[in-house]
């Protein structure tokens, strides 16, 4: 939680910057942090982080699930309901439909959802969250399986009770650059956002 208010971002996983993975093991890896073998007590950290009421998840950095404190969460909030060009170039109709659903309904659940498509809810799921045209969490079902429940941004600010400041779009990512390239020199990372497509911001 130190080194993620120092950094407003921190990613589950990763080289890209740091990350739990590291903090808690001490140490990077290729492949699934499951794998770990420190992977117990980096799950429970990060259920501690999701839980935090200072902290939500996004995939900002590196299209990679990443920890975003409240510092930063007016600036998320501008950038991600922006609905600029490029969060919707490349998108597919059935995301873009799925879209339309969420926003109507404010929050839908993706083993809810019937396969209208060759691709499935979880994969239309992910066109829209590496976008950030949606706020996501996993959850599991009464099931056991995983699902995903994806909201518009105006549902989740209205359901946790958050306000955003009113900053402009353009400046919000600014803030978001100007942050990366500072931490990307600290841990010699790479991490990038998803406007700047492959661009290394160092």
């Amino acid at each position: 939680m130190e080194q993620l208010e120092q950094c407003g971002m921190l990613l589950v996983s990763g080289s890209e910057i740091f990350d739990v993975r590291r903090i808690v093991s001490g140490e990077g890896g290729k492949g699934s942090w499951w794998s770990d073998k420190a992977a117990r007590t980096i799950f429970a950290i990060n259920e501690l982080l999701d839980d935090h009421p200072d902290v939500t998840i996004t995939k900002l950095v590196s299209k990679k699930v990443t920890f975003v404190h409240r510092q930063l969460w007016s600036h998320l909030y501008a950038v991600a309901s922006a609905k600029s060009e490029w969060q919707f170039a490349g998108l597919t109709k059935p995301a873009e439909k799925l879209l339309q659903n969420i926003e109507a309904e404010g929050v839908v659940t993706t083993n809810k959802l019937s396969k209208t498509s060759d691709l499935k809810p979880n994969e239309l799921a992910k066109e829209l969250e590496l976008r950030l045209l949606v706020h996501s969490r996993q959850v599991h079902t009464e099931s056991g399986a995983h699902a995903k429940i994806l909201e518009s941004w105006p549902h989740w600010a209205t359901t946790i009770k958050f306000k955003p400041g009113s900053i402009d779009t353009a400046r919000a990512q600014i803030v978001f650059e100007e942050r990366l390239v500072t931490i990307n020199k600290a841990c010699d990372g790479s991490g990038n956002l998803p406007w700047q497509k492959n661009t290394k911001t160092k």
